[in-house]
């Protein structure tokens, strides 16, 4: 605990072990604020400690589970300002929630996280090319699919025209610190998903369930064709998949970042579209687990509100991940199988935050393959949304030792699967900077390509 009362003395607060707030003014306010009934749970045992890849990237206390916690319980004490300090310690976080999965208390604490997130948001003022970068991002291109498709379309003449590589010979991006950048950025599909929003795709056969598809937002663009393997795999396995019109980024990026409020909006207008009464579904599919998270939290995000509490637990009880989905439904026998081994590398949004860690295991072995376990496979690639991007330096760290874990297995196998698109994009970026050769493939894609 010496290490928690160190934090206190240097941010300025007392030697007191956690306790409940006292009187003092408290530097949050009422709206989306981090409660005591939310962090007063953590027991400071420290079990979170080796299963927080920034812990284990820095070993410093302040950027740990616990350490965050006690730097919340300081600032909502009054003790410690909404400054730079606070504001660096929540950002490093990924939002991974492998401390969950690791706490003997249940402490919840990607809530607090993200509360804080939302405190900060309104506190604190970030420097001025940063607070456009983000406004153009969160509140102009994943608001609204046509501008998301206009900037996807620049980005792919940008990709297939000279430009590309001749930036990259030229060292541009390695002068400004860009180039590691410029690797993560995905490569633009020619067919974009958005014509098929609206779109009934009947079941092939006897029809066993009914589904509605939430095709996310930046997928759409960058992984259509992932998107249509869905759907074409749930079709073949006797799902009717109605691609829902209307319907919205989940909100999961603004959510992470500290938009709750936008993220509550895009949440409302998604169960007005997937809950119309015209369409009963026996699930709604995402094939990202950052997505699903997310989708699967409506009702937290939406608790306050009277006119949509309810629905938001009524949609939340329809969510579900295709790989949870499927493995509960059971595969048609395929058209072939693929013999082939393969190492899973679990999304911590689909491991932690879903809890749902079996099903892509049971669908891979269903078509045939033999899975050769990853070590460390619940530690995070640091993708972690956008994370990636806005905290390169320490993603990438955080990628160099996932990369270490590939590496024990890479002789044994011939792909890497992952049930998430950040995941995907992470350990591609990884193969290509460690020169390994392997490709980075989703659970969906492998079983799609066993049914064509």
């Amino acid at each position: 605990m010496s290490d928690l009362v160190q934090i206190a003395k240097h941010e300025g607060g007392s030697d007191a072990l956690p306790h409940e707030p006292s009187c003092a003014v408290s530097n949050f306010s009422a709206h989306d604020r981090p409660t005591w009934e939310l962090y007063s749970t953590c027991i400071h045992c420290g079990l979170c400690l080796n299963h927080c890849p920034t812990y284990r990237a820095l070993g410093v206390e302040m950027d740990s589970p616990r350490g965050r916690i006690y730097q919340v319980l300081q600032v909502d004490e009054g003790r410690l300002p909404i400054g730079d300090s606070f504001v660096t310690h929540i950002d490093r976080c990924l939002g991974c929630v492998a401390c969950e999965t690791a706490c003997p208390s249940g402490v919840h604490y990607g809530k607090i996280v993200e509360r804080a997130r939302a405190q900060i948001e309104t506190h604190y003022k970030r420097p001025v090319m940063e607070r456009i970068v983000r406004w153009v991002f969160y509140e102009k291109l994943l608001k609204d699919f046509h501008r998301l498709a206009q900037a996807a379309r620049m980005m792919r003449f940008y990709q297939q025209s000279p430009l590309q590589s001749l930036v990259r010979k030229s060292g541009v991006l390695r002068l400004f610190g860009m180039e590691e950048l410029e690797r993560l950025s995905p490569e633009i599909d020619h067919d974009f998903f958005f014509e098929e929003i609206g779109m009934l795709i009947p079941a092939v056969g006897e029809t066993r369930a009914r589904v509605a598809f939430h095709a996310g937002c930046i997928a759409n663009v960058a992984f259509s064709r992932l998107n249509y393997a869905t759907v074409r795999l749930l079709s073949m396995n006797g799902v009717e998949v109605y691609v829902t019109p209307r319907q919205r980024c989940c909100g999961a990026l603004h959510s992470h970042s500290g938009y709750r409020d936008d993220a509550r909006k895009l949440a409302r207008k998604n169960i007005d579209t997937f809950l119309d009464g015209a369409h009963k579904y026996d699930a709604i599919i995402t094939n990202a687990a950052g997505c699903g998270s997310t989708l699967k939290e409506y009702d937290d995000l939406l608790a306050d509100d009277p006119e949509y509490a309810d629905r938001a637990r009524e949609f939340v009880s329809k969510m579900k991940d295709v790989t949870e989905f499927l493995a509960a439904l059971g595969l048609r026998e395929p058209k072939q199988k693929i013999a082939e081994k393969v190492t899973y590398q679990d999304p911590c949004h689909l491991a932690h935050a879903q809890k749902v860690r079996s099903a892509p295991r049971e669908l891979l072995r269903a078509v045939g393959a033999e899975i050769i376990e990853l070590p460390h496979w619940d530690q995070c690639c640091g993708s972690a949304g956008t994370y990636n991007v806005a905290q390169n330096e320490l993603s990438m760290k955080i990628l160099d030792a996932k990369m270490d874990d590939v590496s024990q297995v890479a002789a044994s196998i011939s792909t890497v699967v992952t049930a998430n698109v950040g995941c995907m994009l992470q350990l591609r970026a990884g193969m290509e900077k460690n020169g390994l050769n392997l490709p980075v493939k989703h659970v969906i894609e492998v079983l799609n390509e066993c049914y064509y």
